[in-house]
């Protein structure tokens, strides 16, 4: 009976915990390599960490949850925060241990994400963390995924030793300017926002250097513009200098600690005995990295009114100050009653959040500066076409492109062709003719290319390069999928315990496609 009570107990918080961390994104790839080994449970592949569906229905990757739901802040966006009137719960670091072995041996999972609300104090939350993610990798020998939310104000020593246990740590930076930040979570300050990720950003290059690898990630934009010069505008320099200053800094009110609730406030068997309680990590063991797949973050997108230059100037300094691996944009959710917020109910803002999202790999990949693609006479992103199009053809100057002579940087630049295929083009054409056949088993897009490039001086269609027929011609590629993310009326996330209505009686339809093998 007290197995079976427990059991309860762990389920319903696993509900609580699980549905409370989707407001987090981690959708993206792992990042790091490491193989399985004999007296140890799996391993993590670089790209292992991706959507896939199970047979009913679920979006299987991270098991993502909170340590707690409990929080001493009170933001004004957050549904956990401290005045809200919803169930709390909060699992002690064995339940967390428990919960991700027994899933990824099942192959519900394939690594941990882990947040939580800040209970007690940043240190003692960190500690609980660390319990956590020490446990897996040192008693349960567990070589999974793990990517660990780093908290605001925690001792710079214990997020030193929980970095040298997870793959990737994140310091969620949630508002893009300090004045934001100061209106909707006056308890925290980007002061203490930035420092932690700083901090990491330090480890990691340090982390590098000392194997023997280059201290930066490597960045589309580590050329001052492109090689023939022809996007290197003047002013560069003062650009960069202006970023570096770019409301990164700021400060608000300090933060007002309290006690961790009465009720739970026993569960921990680290409370009260400091950083030290447990031993540090055998590093004879393995050889470990810190945080070898980087640091991310995340803005909230909607909350309040900074336009998306705004949104992308902030990113792009992020990029080059912090080195993040990703900056992860999170439509708001109505959810509290505030006068400083959108009203319950309102729309997400899903379009915006996936032009930022398109934005995001233009400077990453594709060599794009946040001020090309927006000014502050245009400071939001077109509706009807994506960033790259819309650059494109409000720069109808640089085209066409000449497949066969024009250089890497500036196939980048052309609609419809990736980076990937960018690279088959430049190394195909070394030995001979392309035509635009080939250009499509390369994987180019030739419905948006086509607009923007020639083949031996011709083109695959007669068009005329004028910015408004271009246009339309693009819009109507892009209508039906731009209404959906508009129109999307679903946009909660599945969880572990979707059964996608499979437990409904089958009905006589149904046995007929079993027979047939239809099923």
């Amino acid at each position: 009976m007290e197995t079976r009570r427990g059991f309860v107990e762990l389920e319903e918080k696993l509900r609580i915990l699980s549905d409370a961390a989707k407001y987090d994104v981690a959708c993206t790839s792992s990042g790091v390599d490491r193989a399985g080994k004999k007296g140890a449970l799996g391993n993590s592949v670089a790209a292992g960490i991706c959507h896939s569906f199970a047979s009913d229905g679920r979006c299987i990757s991270l098991l993502k949850i909170l340590l707690t739901n409990h929080c001493i802040y009170d933001c004004k966006y957050c549904l956990n925060r401290r005045s809200n009137d919803v169930k709390r719960a909060a699992f002690t670091p064995d339940e967390i241990c428990t919960l991700t072995i027994e899933f990824y041996r099942r192959n519900y999972i394939e690594g941990l994400f882990l947040s939580s609300g800040v209970f007690r104090s940043p240190t003692y939350t960190m500690e609980q963390i660390y319990e956590v993610v020490y446990k897996l990798r040192r008693i349960h020998r567990f070589r999974g995924y793990v990517h660990v939310k780093a908290i605001p104000g925690a001792d710079d020593s214990i997020l030193d030793e929980v970095g040298l246990l997870a793959d990737r740590m994140s310091v969620n930076l949630e508002l893009p300017t300090a004045d934001s930040l100061r209106t909707l979570a006056p308890h925290k300050s980007r002061d203490s926002i930035l420092k932690p990720m700083s901090r990491i950003q330090k480890k990691i290059v340090e982390s590098r250097q000392s194997m023997g690898q280059t201290a930066r990630l490597e960045r589309a934009w580590g050329v001052k513009g492109l090689s023939n010069g022809l996007f290197r505008e003047e002013g560069y320099q003062d650009r960069i200098a202006w970023e570096s200053r770019l409301e990164l800094g700021g400060s608000s009110p300090g933060l007002g600690i309290s006690d961790f609730p009465a009720e739970i406030a026993g569960g921990s068997p680290v409370k009260d005995r400091g950083i030290g309680v447990l031993r540090p990590p055998e590093r004879g063991l393995d050889i470990r990295t810190f945080a070898p797949a980087g640091q991310s973050t995340q803005m909230i997108v909607g909350a309040t009114a900074e336009s998306d230059y705004h949104m992308m100037m902030v990113t792009q300094a992020l990029y080059r100050q912090y080195d993040l691996k990703r900056v992860f944009f999170s439509a708001y959710i109505g959810l509290n009653e505030d006068g400083a917020l959108p009203a319950p109910g309102s729309p997400p803002p899903l379009l915006r959040e996936h032009r930022l999202y398109q934005a995001d790999w233009l400077l990453r990949f594709y060599g794009f500066r946040a001020e090309e693609l927006l000014s502050s006479e245009r400071p939001n992103f077109n509706v009807l076409l994506d960033p790259k199009c819309d650059w494109a053809v409000r720069h109808l100057e640089y085209f066409p492109v000449e497949i066969m002579r024009a250089d890497y940087e500036m196939l980048l630049r052309v609609p419809g062709i990736g980076a990937k295929s960018a690279r088959r083009i430049y190394n195909a054409r070394r030995f001979g003719s392309l035509d635009f056949p080939d250009l499509k088993r390369m994987g180019v897009v030739l419905k948006r290319a086509h607009y923007f490039i020639t083949l031996g001086g011709r083109q695959m269609f007669p068009v005329r390069l004028e910015e408004n027929r271009i246009t339309a011609g693009l819009i109507g590629d892009n209508r039906r999928k731009n209404w959906e993310l508009s129109h999307m009326e679903c946009y909660r996330q599945l969880n572990l315990f979707d059964d996608m209505n499979l437990q409904a009686a089958p009905e006589a339809e149904d046995f007929g496609k079993a027979v047939g093998g239809e099923l």
